[in-house]
């Protein structure tokens, strides 16, 4: 696949765009914990801060900076604060729950089978995000 190709098929949707204190740190640690995968280079300013990174997880793209509070863009907050939940649909819910808190996240809901028919955990990473990952249930496919 080259490279334009991959980036047309993931610039597609809604794309989660956060601002995390230590985009690069949190880049690394996505890597360990979700499998995901840098597409092109990290983009830094000037003053070292990061502009832009871009990881593939899980078929799909998120994109990362550090905080710019002087452009409006300010950390993201604790995932408790936020109400918000980055959610994985996979095919080994356990699988990708184990890699993730081997890797540093703590366990907030281990996976199990839910009243809607698919299995189902949540993690929250060292940034505070919280993940959630969604194991369709018999005869539904994960995507």
């Amino acid at each position: 696949m080259t490279e334009t190709t991959d980036f047309q098929r993931l610039m597609q949707g809604v794309i989660p765009y956060l601002a995390i204190d230590g985009a690069e740190k949190a880049a690394a640690f996505y890597k360990d914990a979700f499998t995901a995968r840098q597409i092109g280079q990290t983009v830094k300013g000037q003053d070292g801060r990061v502009m832009n990174i871009m990881l593939e997880i899980n078929g799909g793209v998120m994109m990362m900076s550090d905080p710019f509070p002087e452009a409006n863009v300010p950390a993201a907050q604790p995932a408790t604060s936020q109400g918000l939940t980055l959610q994985l649909v996979v095919a080994d819910a356990d699988g990708w729950w184990a890699r993730a808190v081997k890797a540093g996240c703590e366990g907030t809901q281990p996976v199990k089978l839910e009243f809607w028919g698919d299995r189902y955990g949540r993690v929250r990473d060292p940034f505070g995000l919280d993940w959630a990952f969604n194991e369709p249930g018999p005869g539904r496919n994960p995507a």
